[in-house]
């Protein structure tokens, strides 16, 4: 898990370094930086999205990933705990003795973005499988990199709630890296494309919100990243070819 410990330093030293320069910009700076991380995340979305070989695939993946998600209620419980995390950190109550309403939002929202920015993706899955299997932490560096800097950026904006968005990473990172450790190799380059693809959707509702677009509950959509390699390894069980000419 050392790649996990370095993506999680990057993105504490990151969310630490935005938030002392935040304070420096307007909020119609910070507005903008925003929106300029929902160019580069919508970039990177379409691009990843391309990755499939069979669009039903991500389709029949998010389809059904967002019904499981919604009856469990993912976004809701997600933002719960951030409101959870606000209040524990402030010392707010019920009452809101502490914080205002806004600053509880802001909290919240930079931990529920930031935490799906940093944890969706095919280098978080990849990276960190790879970290268990063979302890190869590559991928995670290169990953830290960028959540630094994107770290950076996101709590110049969003404030101290993306700092906190490291137990995330530090959470989902951990677990894949020790699915890794014990699952061994079985992921193969079929099952990448489609995880790939399926993530690249879901991003593509993450830059809508950053964007100020449209609000989609985009934690909903999780499990259809759990889905999409689980329907590529039961077709190919079954002798269904996932991609036919």
């Amino acid at each position: 898990m050392v790649g996990t410990i370095i993506n999680v330093m990057a993105v504490l030293v990151g969310s630490a370094i935005g938030i002392l320069v935040g304070n420096r910009f307007s909020d119609q700076t910070q507005q903008s930086v925003v929106t300029g991380l929902g160019f580069v995340t919508l970039s990177v979305a379409l691009a990843n999205s391309f990755a499939t070989g069979n669009v039903l695939i991500p389709l029949f993946s998010i389809a059904i990933g967002v019904i499981i998600g919604e009856m469990l209620n993912i976004h809701g419980r997600l933002e719960g705990f951030g409101g959870w995390l606000q209040a524990k950190v402030t010392g707010s109550t019920d009452e809101g003795e502490s914080a205002d309403h806004h600053e509880r939002e802001r909290f919240i929202n930079g931990f529920v973005t930031a935490s799906l920015v940093f944890c969706i993706g095919p280098l978080t899955i990849l990276g960190s499988l790879n970290d268990g299997m063979s302890g190869d932490s590559e991928l995670l560096i290169i990953k830290s990199a960028l959540d630094f800097f994107a770290s950076m950026a996101f709590a110049a904006s969003l404030g101290i709630g993306v700092g906190f968005s490291a137990m995330s990473v530090l959470v989902i990172q951990g677990s894949l890296a020790l699915l890794g450790y014990f699952a061994g190799n079985v992921m193969t380059e079929i099952m990448i494309n489609e995880l790939t693809a399926t993530g690249g959707m879901i991003l593509i509702g993450l830059s809508l919100i950053l964007l100020d677009i449209k609000h989609p509950r985009v934690a909903n959509y999780l499990p259809a990243l759990i889905l999409a390699p689980v329907i590529v390894g039961v077709a190919t069980a079954l002798g269904i070819d996932v991609y036919p000419l």
